[in-house]
């Protein structure tokens, strides 16, 4: 059976280099303990903010500092244990980083009570006083709006301490789904063995050969499966978390609660739904043309992402990061020549699965540290567009750090999301129109395809699961694997409008399969929102529209100094409105249109 390489058969080149963070664990435990000293001394502000500007100005410089300081012990910590999850002493660091930010909240839990007994107007007054307050006006706002949730500084003490054990749930998941998982091995149609493991299960449900992707699906289910009540025990602490905090902050639901930091209102969350349950005929549609092309009488789960061609072009990094780069040249030369640094040079991609490495790709990273972008790359065009969307996430922080004071440092998935698939759009346009040979552009639309099956059809439809699960558990129900798999099943049921034949428990585990997203309270329907801001944005792009492209860079740049819908305003597309979501199914359904007739000119050619 072959086998996943371990870390250190990684060639260097396509490992990061965390030394620019801490030289060595040893450097990393220094500044844990240093900074572990510098916030219990913040106490000396504690009674004090309202003696004048000065005194505020000095705390939230001095806060700024520590949140920098914290940040980057985070990112070295977690990005070790993320390429290893094995490795229990990175684990332990990890631990400990998030143990020190509970330290730091429940220390600093003072400061927003006594800013909002000051009240927003003074605070906006002094900022005219003070010059090192006139950044902070957008804060001062933010904690005006934020002010009925706010509780006393003994409360948000309390509610600081809790943030470790809160986080239990996801925690005790992540564990099980990245390090203790039983994976059996897919098994070809000539008989070969491969291995299973969240490093390769992208490539193996992708694969080629229907009897490698079908055992890869039932070996993937059946260990989520053996799991389920321990992973459905999570999954419900981790909601009652969620209702926990909601009521602690005095908001009616968890919804509202998640959405009212970024001030989104609860119809633009319901909009997406609807507009999702309005457009699923084209998904219909969609698994009706795939069946065709695939010859197949009936399609199941795992043909969902099958490709439709046995050319299917192969794609080395290096020809990922050109093609990369020259698909967001109408960006400028100042934003390539920073990617193409980072993606070459920089060290800022872990590029290749490994044994123990998490799942999945992310970018991390925090001001003072580079962008860092974690996938397992697979040599396709999957994986060049997964890179794509990645990075854009890393340019997205790597702009708004340096534009940005910390205060703004960070932003909100709502917006995250734009800038990742917005990468994706630029790059697969411009394939599309320079890659003649069919292979290419059956597998560029195949590529879209499933980025819209991920976006516009699995997150939407976690969404509806999050929405009804949380209802539940603000009811006083209860929830467990049997229920919340019933409930997922339905969904699916619909959503596959009978064009796909699938077994009720294996997609109703499917939640147990998402041990981040679905613990970031109301995280995943902002995925269908940022793909539809995204194509909105680059349509502009590449229209040529005057003040396009400055536009959008200024929006990377504002990190969170606007609110998320305001920013979007600002570069040109209004997602308090369902018209985004719905030309975007539109391009969805051209999308299919276009599929059909490659494949309908491929099978013309075969004969």
């Amino acid at each position: 059976m072959p086998k996943l390489a371990s870390r250190d058969q990684i060639d260097a080149r396509y490992r990061w280099d965390l030394t620019h963070i801490f030289a060595s664990d040893d450097d990393w435990a220094a500044e844990l303990d240093i900074l572990r000293r510098d916030i219990v001394d913040i106490e000396r502000y504690q009674g004090q903010l309202a003696e004048s500007p000065t005194v505020v100005a000095n705390w939230l410089e001095e806060s700024e500092r520590l949140q920098e300081r914290l940040g980057k012990l985070y990112v070295y910590a977690s990005c070790q244990y993320a390429v290893d999850t094995t490795d229990q002493a990175a684990g332990g660091r990890e631990s400990q980083a998030i143990g020190v930010h509970a330290e730091l909240a429940a220390a600093a839990s003072f400061a927003e009570p006594e800013l909002l007994a000051i009240g927003a107007e003074v605070l906006q007054r002094w900022a005219d006083q003070e010059p090192r307050l006139t950044r902070f006006r957008h804060y001062f706002d933010e904690l005006e709006r934020h002010a009925p949730h706010i509780r006393s500084a003994e409360v948000e003490e309390v509610l600081g301490q809790a943030i470790e054990p809160l986080e239990s749930g996801a925690g005790i998941h992540s564990v099980m789904a990245n390090a203790d998982l039983a994976f059996g091995p897919a098994v070809s149609s000539t008989g070969e063995a491969l291995e299973v493991a969240q490093g390769t299960y992208d490539a193996l449900i992708t694969h080629v050969d229907r009897a490698v992707r079908r055992s890869a699906y039932l070996s993937y289910t059946n260990a989520h499966l053996a799991l389920k009540n321990s992973m459905a025990a999570c999954m419900s602490f981790g909601i009652k978390r969620d209702w926990f905090l909601a009521r602690a902050r005095r908001f009616d639901t968890s919804l509202e609660a998640a959405l009212a930091d970024n001030h989104i209102p609860a119809e633009v969350y319901q909009s997406v739904l609807e507009t999702f349950v309005r457009n699923l005929p084209i998904l219909h549609r969609y698994w009706r043309v795939r069946r065709e092309a695939m010859g197949y009488e009936t399609l199941h789960p795992y043909d969902l992402r099958a490709p439709l061609t046995t050319s299917s072009p192969r794609v080395p990094f290096e020809q990922s990061v050109e093609w990369i780069c020259q698909g967001l040249l109408p960006l400028g030369d100042d934003y390539v020549s920073t990617a193409r640094e980072g993606l070459q040079h920089g060290h800022w991609v872990d590029v290749y699965p490994s044994r123990g490495k998490t799942a999945g790709a992310f970018s991390s990273g925090a001001p003072g540290t580079a962008p860092l972008i974690l996938m397992s790359y697979t040599d396709d065009i999957e994986s060049l567009s997964t890179l794509a969307h990645e990075l854009g996430h890393s340019m997205h922080s790597f702009l708004t750090w340096q534009t940005q004071p910390i205060v703004y440092s960070d932003y909100s998935i709502f917006v995250a999301e734009v800038a990742s698939n917005f990468n994706q759009a630029m790059v697969r346009d411009h394939l599309l129109r320079t890659l003649d040979d069919p292979s290419y552009q059956l597998a560029l639309v195949e590529e879209a395809l499933s980025n819209y099956y991920r976006y516009f059809f699995l997150m939407p439809t976690l969404a509806r699961f999050e929405l009804e699960t949380h209802t539940r558990i603000e009811q006083g129900e209860a929830l467990s694997a049997d229920s919340m798999s019933e409930l997922l099943a339905d969904l699916f049921e619909e959503a596959y409008g009978g064009q796909v034949s699938y077994e009720r428990e294996r997609e109703g585990i499917t939640w147990a399969e998402f041990s981040t997203h679905l613990y970031a309270n109301f995280y995943v329907y902002q995925y269908t929102t940022g793909i539809a801001a995204a194509r909105a944005l680059c349509n502009r792009v590449m229209a040529g529209e005057s003040g396009a492209v400055e536009a959008y860079l200024d929006f990377l740049r504002a990190g969170s100094s606007a609110y998320p819908l305001d920013a979007l305003a600002s570069a040109g597309v209004d997602m308090s409105s369902p018209q985004p979501i719905q030309e975007a199914f539109d391009y969805l359904d051209s999308l299919v249109d276009r599929l059909a007739e490659l494949t309908r000119r491929q099978g013309d050619s075969s004969q």
